[in-house]
């Protein structure tokens, strides 16, 4: 039987600890994607428990992630739960920023938490178990309807959700296709009315990966100390859109792809038919069939730039994305992204992609 996240407050009360200010300094004076490395400020008090909380949200209606006054942001809705849950304020740091109208599949930050038996004023009692945090905080976050944990770690009191990350992954969702972005799609992709040409911007990747001065994909305000990057991957791969419901046609191929599956069941892997190897990609491909029906509409093609990285510098992932899809739409050779490398000025990119279509995937650690 669960434990309804009401009763939890029934069994903790105000804790006379606020955690250090340091940490919510250090990561406010670091631009919006940027992970500086820098000395992590010391701990909370023995006595208070430190949790690592994985959040997702969409980004639409929050003016980014980082605190401010008069503004719905992600670390201020989540302080406010933890508050309804523990009575009493928290601090909030979170691994990485995110700008007004970016998402995250799995953004992470760290809150100190001191359980105090609120029968006993002064007792402190053992830490809330992580499930319960998870539990409680969401119950908080029900209304909110964009935003969610879904992780909770109990951490050593030194352990910093900014510091001690080790990679950040950031997706970039791209539609491509001359069609009306859909209602489901609004804010959660940049659409491209003109084609991609995916093969070329994979060769684009090429010349950007790696260890880089990126001074040409390090928008005006960041406050790095340096512009040197290394970027491990940097991907453009053409997925299925979403959200996806198979049509007609392919419902029907499928069936007969399952028909002769199990009427092969018996024979060996080579002697199945072709089609039974490419599920999902036959005539109709990602585009939708041909002969569409009234009333059915025709998907985009959706394609999405990964990029893994220690740290990147304020709006590189978004300033990336900006030059591959003009290498896509045939405005820029792959001379050309040599050249604005090199130039090292933001001034000699392309116009950098929106908000929209960027997501935070995930943040490394290694955990204790």
């Amino acid at each position: 039987m669960t434990e309804n996240p009401k009763h939890l407050l029934d069994r903790v009360s105000e804790s006379p600890h606020r955690p250090s200010k340091i940490a919510k300094t250090a990561a406010q004076n670091l631009s919006n994607d940027e992970e500086e490395q820098q000395e992590a400020p010391m701990g909370p008090s023995p006595r208070t428990q430190r949790y690592l909380v994985a959040i997702e949200y969409i980004g639409t209606r929050f003016s980014g992630s980082q605190q401010q006054p008069n503004f719905r942001t992600v670390v201020g809705v989540l302080e406010e739960a933890f508050h309804k849950f523990i009575g009493q304020p928290v601090s909030i740091v979170c691994s990485s920023r995110t700008d007004a109208g970016v998402h995250a599949l799995s953004n992470v930050c760290h809150v100190d938490i001191q359980r105090i038996s609120k029968r006993k004023p002064g007792e402190v009692l053992p830490p809330h178990e992580q499930t319960v945090v998870r539990r409680a905080v969401n119950h908080f976050l029900q209304n909110e309807g964009d935003i969610m944990v879904i992780d909770v770690r109990c951490v050593p009191a030194d352990f910093h959700a900014r510091f001690k990350a080790q990679e950040r992954t950031y997706f970039y969702r791209l539609l491509s296709g001359p069609e009306p972005l859909s209602t489901f799609e609004r804010d959660r992709a940049w659409h491209v009315p003109e084609e991609l040409d995916i093969l070329a911007m994979q060769e684009a990747c090429k010349i950007l990966v790696g260890h880089h001065d990126f001074s040409s994909f390090r928008a005006a305000g960041c406050q790095a100390k340096s512009p040197i990057r290394t970027l491990d991957e940097l991907t453009v791969s053409e997925v299925v859109s979403t959200p996806y419901f198979p049509s007609i046609v392919e419902r029907r191929q499928n069936n007969l792809i399952m028909e002769d599956l199990h009427a092969s069941s018996n024979k060996s892997e080579s002697d199945l038919p072709v089609s039974s190897i490419s599920i999902g990609n036959g005539a109709s491909g990602f585009n939708g069939e041909a002969s569409l029906g009234f009333g059915i509409r025709r998907r985009h093609r959706c394609f999405v730039v990964t990029a893994r990285a220690r740290s990147f510098l304020y709006h590189q992932v978004r300033l990336l994305v900006g030059v591959l899809k003009a290498v896509g739409t045939g405005n820029l050779t792959i001379s050309d992204v040599e050249r604005i490398l090199n130039a090292k000025s933001v001034t000699a990119a392309s116009p950098m992609a929106p908000p929209c279509g960027l997501y935070l995937g995930h943040v490394k650690y290694d955990l204790p």
